[in-house]
């Protein structure tokens, strides 16, 4: 949460001396970042479907697709799950003489 709120604070503190400046802010406008918000919801759709239409409940669905992380990023008190290490590389055959 505190990252949230640091970001929020910068946020402001950025608004205000563009303020200050009588500089317009290059951010888009809200309603863009409305449709943003839709494309990523949107994304999650189609995974979260397949989940559903396997049997998995709403909650499994969601938690299977990860969507909260995909959507929200890592939220406050979580840690992520150990990323399995990469799997070796093919053994190269012997160089031809």
């Amino acid at each position: 949460m505190k990252l949230y709120l640091a970001s929020l604070a910068a946020g402001l503190l950025v608004g205000v001396v563009y303020s200050l400046l009588n500089v317009r802010s290059p951010a888009p406008p809200v309603v863009a970042l409305v449709g943003l918000f839709g494309i990523l919801i949107g994304e999650q759709i189609v995974p979260v479907a397949r989940h559903l239409l396997a049997g998995d409940g709403l909650r499994a669905a969601i938690g299977l697709a990860d969507c909260s992380d995909h959507v929200l990023g890592q939220l406050p008190g979580r840690t992520r799950a150990a990323v399995a290490p990469a799997e070796p590389a093919a053994a190269e055959p012997p160089p031809r003489s």
